[in-house]
């Protein structure tokens, strides 16, 4: 402390040997500091300007309210590059996904003192965690509204993207729907386009759906995507629910934190399914920006039901490391630290689990390693890998149909083949 009796600026942050309080809210980080800058140094530089401190001394900050407001680098490891952080749940508005993300993922991605920085993990506290909704659903909820209890849901994204008007949309979903999909979903950039408007499109494909659910016998689902501003966003919601729908999709990164939360808080009793457009620009650099597992503990916490986390084994970069983690953090009550995986202690209480979407890349071949890594506890969605199928799209999801009824006998998918045409034809066009 400087004789004026100013806080000195970037010092004072480290706690060695802290024991975190029960209501600290406390963030993981992989940190690389500028040439130059010690990596205490650049600890307490991400502590200090992701809480109360700026770069200089200032007159306006007394002893008294460092004391109590400033968080402590509890953990720092030079080898590994990870340092935790524990800040004091005064800090953050309660209930305010937005504020604690412009705080712990704001400007400390842009300070000059780190070379790389990535938040790796949040442990929210449990006074954190009651003022938030969690999944409407969860995965049992989803499991019995779709009458499905033991095996992968099955879904798909009505392919091409873009170009179908509504009643072509319809005719592609109900062919999936009869083929043997449970759920049908938009794609991410589909919203309400001159060649396809929302409202038609949803009024024609929730018609589809219940013909198929009388032709079937089986429960299905539609997903549309409400992504738009947000009072579009809520208006195109709220058709869904009021022409008979029961899911709901929405793209949670470009809408944003306080769009996402605002759109829980309409309770529409809907399950919500979170595609995840954009967040390699986040996710993908190893050593720096916000991982997948954050953005997955956020869309819990605000009350996604099912969100999609990679695929293992498809298109996407993420390894299985990385998705079994996310996958695991979802769906428990209480997940352990690991540091293996870069993840803190959490406990959920209350909220329940999401159900892990796994796409990108996906064909029948592909079930299997798919399942093996997983778990059943996952929807399995696959476009070019069921509209691709030679013979169509009716014959491409009995395809994955038949793959996911093979795994769950414990039989191998290309011996289930033999007597089941539809999967034989996509093994050979698709082969491991």
């Amino acid at each position: 402390m400087a004789d004026s009796g100013r806080v000195k600026e970037y010092e004072g942050y480290l706690a060695k040997g802290y024991e975190p309080d029960k209501d600290d809210l406390v963030c993981e980080y992989y940190l690389e500091p500028a040439k130059g800058i010690t990596f205490e140094g650049a600890c307490q530089r991400i502590a200090s300007e992701s809480s109360i401190g700026t770069w200089t001394d200032i007159g306006t900050m007394p002893q008294e309210m460092f004391d109590r407001l400033s968080p402590k680098v509890f953990s720092l490891d030079k080898k590994s590059g990870i340092v935790k952080i524990a800040y004091p749940k005064e800090l953050f508005e309660e209930g305010n996904v937005a504020q604690i993300m412009s705080s712990v993922a704001g400007n400390v991605f842009g300070m000059s003192d780190v070379t790389n920085l990535k938040l790796l993990d949040i442990d929210f506290p449990a006074d954190f965690i009651r003022h938030y909704h969690g999944p409407h659903y969860g995965i049992e909820g989803i499991r019995k509204l779709m009458k499905v209890y033991h095996r992968p849901l099955v879904g798909t994204i009505v392919k091409p993207k873009l170009g179908l008007d509504e009643e072509k949309h319809a005719k592609v979903a109900y062919e999936a729907w009869m083929g043997g999909c449970d759920i049908v979903k938009d794609d991410e950039n589909l919203s309400s386009m001159g060649f396809n408007n929302f409202d038609k499109r949803v009024k024609l494909t929730l018609n589809a759906k219940r013909k198929a659910e009388k032709e079937t016998g089986e429960k299905k689902a539609y997903l549309p995507n409400v992504t738009a501003p947000y009072n579009e966003m809520a208006r195109r919601a709220r058709h869904v629910v009021a022409n008979g729908g029961e899911f709901i999709m929405v793209d949670v990164l470009t809408v944003g934190w306080s769009g996402l939360q605002s759109l829980r808080d309409l309770n529409l009793k809907a399950a919500f399914h979170g595609h995840r457009a954009g967040h390699a620009a986040f996710t993908r650099n190893p050593k720096h920006g916000i991982s997948m597992l954050v953005i997955a503990k956020l869309c819990r916490l605000i009350g996604i039901d099912q969100l999609h986390v990679g695929g293992i084994v498809g298109k996407m970069y993420e390894g299985k490391e990385e998705v079994t983690a996310v996958g695991e953090e979802i769906e428990s009550k209480v997940v352990s630290e690991d540091f293996a995986r870069h993840r803190l202690q959490e406990n959920w209480h209350s909220l329940k689990p999401m159900l892990a979407v796994c796409s990108g890349g996906l064909h029948p071949a592909k079930v299997q390693p798919l399942v093996h890594a997983m778990g059943r506890d996952i929807i399995i969605q696959a476009g070019g890998g069921i509209h691709g199928h030679p013979q169509g799209t009716i014959a491409g999801a009995r395809a994955m149909r038949q793959a996911v009824d093979a795994e769950m006998l414990g039989v191998e998918a290309k011996d289930y083949a033999k007597s089941h045409f539809e999967l034989a034809a996509a093994l050979k066009k698709w082969k491991k």
